[in-house]
C-alpha cells in the first residue's frame, strides 16, 4: 500500500508542478468565469468552483506533504552518510533532525560561535576565501 501511494503521489506531484497543469487549471477557471452570465451567476454556478477547488486543495495538501516528507528524509539520510564518511566530521550530528527546535538552535548557535560567526552577521570576504581555499 505504501509503495502504491508513494508511486501515485510522486506522479501526481510531478504532474501538478508542470506548466501545462497550471494552464489547464487557468483554462478551467476562465471557462467557469465565462459561463457565469449563462447561469445567471447562480449559487450553483459558484458552488461548482468552490467545491472543486476545495477538494483539489484538500487532496493536494496530503500529496505535497508526503513528497516533502520523503524528500526531507532522503536528504537527512544523505547528510548522515556524509557525516559518517568524512573523517573530520563529527558523527554526533547524525540524527539531530529528531531534536526539538530549541535544541537545534542551540547547536546551530554553538557551531556559528565555533566558526567565528557568533554575531549572526554574514561571513566576511576573507572568511569565505578561507573556506573556499580549504577545498
Amino acid at each position: 500500500m505504501n509503495k502504491l501511494f508513494t508511486k501515485i503521489a510522486g506522479k501526481i506531484a510531478a504532474l501538478a508542478g508542470k506548466p501545462i497543469t497550471f494552464i489547464l487549471a487557468l483554462a478551467c477557471v476562465a471557462v467557469w468565469a465565462v459561463t457565469g452570465p449563462m447561469f445567471g451567476f447562480s449559487e450553483v454556478w459558484q458552488l461548482v468552483i468552490n467545491t472543486g477547488t476545495t477538494i483539489i486543495t484538500f487532496l493536494m495538501v496530503f500529496l505535497v506533504q508526503n513528497t516533502q516528507n520523503r524528500d526531507a528524509s532522503a536528504m537527512q539520510a544523505k547528510m548522515d552518510e556524509l557525516l559518517r564518511a568524512v573523517a573530520r566530521a563529527r558523527e554526533e550530528f547524525i540524527g539531530i533532525e529528531h531534536l526539538t527546535d530549541v535544541e537545534i538552535e542551540k547547536i546551530r548557535a554553538r557551531l556559528e560561535k565555533e566558526g567565528g560567526r557568533g554575531s549572526g552577521k554574514a561571513p566576511s570576504h576573507e572568511a569565505v576565501g578561507r573556506l573556499l581555499s580549504r577545498r
